[in-house]
């Protein structure tokens, strides 16, 4: 089933509400877990001044912990609904649901197979979460797939696509940028099915196409030193407007992130927008430090300023205890003029390998 009159609308877009899981496993942040809960009161206090907040829970005992917490923490909790739907793992951009919108304004939510970025076993109720938000608002739920080729047996099956909302980032106006470290290695392979690297690239552009709405995909190469997921793309890349783009960059030569991230920024200032009213045109390309190397236990973490999510009217940025914290801040702010900017000291939750983009998912108002 191909579904050409739903697109996937730009993070900026007004949101009706934000989805996150409640932490609950201490195996996420081995010997740390303990601020995190906190961290998630202060995310969800600020969110839920511009929005609703929808948060997963376990059980009813996880649930009145969190309340205590986010009462604490000063959360507007009129604006908090709780689910009672047990996760694996809370980070919801990878498992939630990837919310389009068809011309109309309607409502639906893309179900793309998901299995723990190919790297753990535990993942399958994650797996359940984009069904069972599709059920509460009682919308349409489209699982993408590629279907067998023609001539195939009919023992074929049709294989379900797997994609995290982290490896994709789009401008709402049918382009999307993604890496291949993500989606084409060999390394944690998200979709052996489809075939060598360049028909798995050709799938993955028809899906995109298909099923969000996508008319030109920017395949940059690599993501951050650190990253867990192996090249998501929201670690190092954004699009902060229609044909604006900005992306993180390492300026010591002595840093693992140096020639991936000058190697991504030559491949954005060669691309030329292929859709809109901005076709032919060079993106424009704003430059986003990186903090300095955040090791604990001595493993380099994936702390990034471009892991930022963008709300109603707010965007919540990780900082660092950082020099480059306030500079990062203040290049964000000059992108989203409108908005607050918040930072959110993360250098807690990154031990989780992930920090506020991964952990978040928006629905589209």
């Amino acid at each position: 089933m191909t579904t050409t009159a739903y697109r996937m609308p730009a993070e900026w877009a007004p949101h009706a509400a934000t989805w996150i899981a409640w932490p609950h496993n201490p195996e996420d942040w081995p010997g740390k877990f303990q601020p995190i809960p906190w961290v998630y009161a202060e995310i969800v206090r600020h969110l839920s001044r511009v929005e609703d907040v929808h948060i997963l829970v376990n059980d009813l005992a996880a649930e009145r912990r969190a309340t205590g917490i986010l009462k604490r923490g000063g959360a507007t909790l009129t604006r908090v609904h709780f689910h009672r739907w047990p996760t694996d793992r809370v980070w919801l951009r990878d498992s939630g649901p990837i919310f389009v919108k068809s011309a109309q304004g309607d409502l639906a939510a893309t179900n793309w197979k998901f299995n723990a970025w190919a790297k753990y076993d535990n993942w399958r109720r994650d797996d359940q979460i984009p069904h069972h938000i599709a059920e509460l608002h009682q919308i349409p739920e489209i699982k993408p797939e590629v279907p067998p080729p023609p001539a195939a047996p009919s023992t074929i099956k049709a294989h379900r696509i797997v994609l995290e909302g982290g490896s994709i980032d789009t401008n709402g106006a049918g382009v999307l940028i993604t890496t291949e470290e993500c989606l084409l290695s060999e390394v944690q392979q998200r979709n052996p099915g489809l075939g060598d690297e360049t028909s798995t690239q050709r799938a993955l552009e028809q899906a995109f196409h298909d099923y969000l709405g996508i008319d030109q995909t920017l395949w940059l190469h690599r993501g951050c030193a650190g990253d867990d997921t192996h090249g998501h793309v929201d670690d190092i890349t954004r699009f902060v407007a229609e044909n604006t783009i900005l992306t993180a960059v390492e300026p010591n030569p002595a840093d693992d992130n140096h020639m991936p991230l000058a190697e991504n920024l030559d491949r954005l200032r060669s691309f030329r927008n292929a859709h809109g009213p901005n076709t032919g045109k060079p993106f424009k390309i704003f430059e986003l430090p990186m903090p300095s190397p955040v090791v604990f236990e001595g493993q380099r973490l994936p702390a990034s300023y471009a892991n930022f999510y963008i709300a109603n009217d707010l965007v919540l940025v990780p900082t660092f205890n950082d020099a480059n914290d306030r500079h990062a801040l203040n290049i964000i702010a000059t992108c989203f003029p409108t908005r607050e900017i918040v930072g959110i000291n993360a250098v807690d939750l990154v031990w989780g390998l992930g920090t506020l983009h991964c952990l978040t998912q928006q629905e589209p108002a």
